[in-house]
């Protein structure tokens, strides 16, 4: 007896086909994309703190310093969280093998992360800020400082998500032929280019 996985809503079931057949290259490397540009704020921000010794509330990043307000948006912040959560959710079912199990390491670490974001905006929303704390605080952050904590959770995020796609784009034998994606294609062509 098999149970199926797929979603009972035909949209949905519609946009993961989609996502995961035809597009699934081209989502990922949109999503890679999103990924990316987060990445430039956060290595922007730490470069503005330690190599040019500006003060936190200064390092604004790169869209913080021409819109300071977005910096301080808690909104922005889980907004990013959660696209990293639908994106990490929607593009999973396009991998198998090793590079599904690292996809999978990287949407289990950004659902923490999300849950992070969803309660610095609650406390920023509501102005009630947990664990007697004057400005709205995360679990973690009560022991590491926010940006250096935000730096790390991306990086966990980040790493075992180039794992999968690096395992996703170099499937072993039986791998390959599990996948139904876009990717097939481009790995077949990579693999006859290699033998010619």
């Amino acid at each position: 007896m098999t149970t199926s996985t797929a979603p009972s809503n035909p949209g949905l079931r519609a946009l993961l086909g989609r996502l995961n057949h035809g597009s699934h290259r081209a989502a990922m490397n949109l999503f890679m994309v999103v990924v990316l540009a987060h990445w430039a704020e956060h290595i922007t921000q730490a470069y503005q703190i330690w190599g040019l010794g500006w003060s936190v509330p200064k390092s604004k990043g790169l869209l913080g310093y021409q819109f300071p307000w977005l910096v301080k948006s808690e909104w922005m912040h889980y907004s990013y969280a959660l696209v990293m959560l639908i994106g990490l959710f929607l593009l999973r079912p396009g991998f198998v093998g090793r590079g599904r199990t690292w996809w999978t390491v990287a949407l289990v670490i950004q659902f923490w992360h999300h849950i992070e974001h969803l309660l610095l905006l609650l406390q920023a929303q509501t102005g009630s800020f947990l664990f007697g704390k004057t400005a709205p605080v995360s679990i973690l952050q009560l022991v590491f400082p926010r940006v250096e904590l935000h730096l790390f959770y991306n990086t966990v995020v980040f790493i075992p998500m180039v794992i999968g796609m690096y395992y996703h784009l170099r499937p072993s034998r039986d791998e390959l032929s599990e996948m139904t994606c876009s990717c097939k294609h481009a790995v077949h062509h990579h693999e006859a280019a290699a033998t010619a």
